[in-house]
């Protein structure tokens, strides 16, 4: 996709841990592992890495081995007076200038020269978010007009390509070939 806005899709900030924590330190780079996510990210994995899904089903594949969020979230969620930063929500990739949650499933997002991630669905937000900040759940998560309801904890992916990403880097859209299935939570 190559318009003027897609010119502007960058990678704003890079976050990983190695241990279940709801915030990810911002680091300088991250390392994309082909089907496998992010090397020393705690998600990483092939079958699921987040607790609650593992308790259900360890066998699960795991779908939410990387994580998106869209910094323009945090200047919507300001005007209600929260302080959201990069890696706060626990997201592994920040970034600006995609609509992340406008993305059709199967979306592959090009994070710099060489990796490139697989849209698999909606981050579904958590009551941990409201243990981060008192009454920020309700900023990320609310009702459309038409009564359905509004996600804005950022997408799911899987690699499909390594390499390295970095706060700055360029992202490339491909939308998938054929009908669009819009997101839902995974």
């Amino acid at each position: 996709m190559t318009d003027g806005a897609q010119d502007q899709a960058r990678v704003v900030s890079v976050s990983r841990d190695d241990a279940h924590r709801f915030s990810k330190p911002v680091v300088d780079e991250i390392v994309l592992v082909e089907g496998w996510g992010i090397e020393g990210d705690a998600h990483a994995g092939t079958t699921v890495q987040h607790r609650s899904r593992v308790a259900r089903d360890p066998s699960q594949p795991n779908l939410r081995q990387v994580h998106l969020l869209h910094a323009e979230v945090f200047d919507e969620v300001a005007d209600d007076g929260f302080h959201v930063t990069p890696g706060a929500m626990g997201e592994n990739v920040t970034t600006r200038g995609v609509d992340l949650l406008g993305l059709p499933e199967g979306t592959l997002l090009r994070l710099g020269d060489e990796a490139v991630v697989r849209v698999t669905g909606l981050r579904n937000p958590c009551q941990q978010i409201n243990d981060f900040e008192p009454g920020l759940l309700r900023a990320v998560l609310g009702r459309a007009d038409d009564g359905t309801v509004e996600r804005k904890g950022g997408v799911m992916s899987v690699v499909v390509a390594g390499g390295t990403v970095r706060g700055g880097d360029r992202i490339d859209v491909e939308l998938p070939v054929g009908a669009h299935v819009p997101l839902a939570p995974v």
